[in-house]
């Protein structure tokens, strides 16, 4: 398989009740990282997001209503700032998609 992108989509889950088991190195050696240790390179863009409280939505561009169905702890993580929480998962899903966007050669 190529690093492509395949577009599907692939979902882990944990077993809370078959935790992964770790050393005691690997403990200690987590234990001991700052934060300034963590790669945020398995982010992507978003590890450079900046939250800001959303202005006046963007005029112009077509909308659409949808029902979506997300989990009710996403859902209070994106209320919790206040008003216009649709807002901002509006955001954070163009932000993704631009990132994903092919790149135009220049020339």
């Amino acid at each position: 398989m190529s690093n492509a992108t395949t577009g599907k989509t692939v979902r882990f889950t944990l077993d809370p009740a078959n935790p992964p088991k770790l050393s005691e190195a690997t403990i200690a050696r987590l234990a001991a990282m700052k934060d300034g240790d963590i790669d945020l390179a398995i982010s992507g863009s978003l590890a450079d997001a900046v939250w800001t409280r959303p202005g006046i939505p963007f005029l112009g561009r077509e909308q659409r209503q949808i029902t979506l169905r997300l989990d009710a702890d996403v859902i209070d993580f994106f209320k919790q700032p206040g008003a216009r929480y649709q807002t901002r998962i509006n955001r954070v899903l163009r932000a993704f998609m631009d990132a994903h966007q092919p790149r135009n050669k220049a020339g």
